[in-house]
């Protein structure tokens, strides 16, 4: 296990395979990692049991959830600041830390919200 931005990895990202424009970006994102840092649990299949993981279905449908080896869980934005810290390169990296300045992250935040409400209409 590796550490990154305080992200023990591999890292578990719980998704809604049946948002498309989650699905879409989750294909990307599995695209560019090309190691097991990273795994990608579609929170939407009928196999999927959040029970199990002592997690709540409903609360992973809402947002974004990631949960690293250490057992921290990461919601939305912090999720996805989680997910790139473990993709290759410095472009995502660099976003990752750029989101963790306090007006980029509030901003990045309530951005993030309102999407979470509406990205099945997209």
């Amino acid at each position: 296990m590796s550490q990154s931005m305080g992200v023990v990895f591999p890292l578990t990202v719980f998704y809604d395979g049946s948002c498309p424009v989650c699905a879409r970006e989750i294909a990307h994102y599995r695209t560019l990692s090309r190691s097991d840092r990273l795994h990608f649990v579609d929170i939407s299949a009928a196999s999927f049991d959040a029970g199990v993981l002592g997690l709540d279905q409903s609360a992973l449908m809402k947002a974004m959830h990631a949960q690293d080896a250490a057992g921290r869980l990461y919601l939305g934005v912090e999720a996805f600041r989680a997910l790139w810290s473990g993709l290759p390169g410095l472009r995502y990296r660099g976003l990752s830390q750029l989101l963790g300045l306090p007006g980029l992250h509030l901003l990045a935040v309530l951005g993030y919200r309102v999407f979470a409400r509406v990205r099945h209409w997209f």
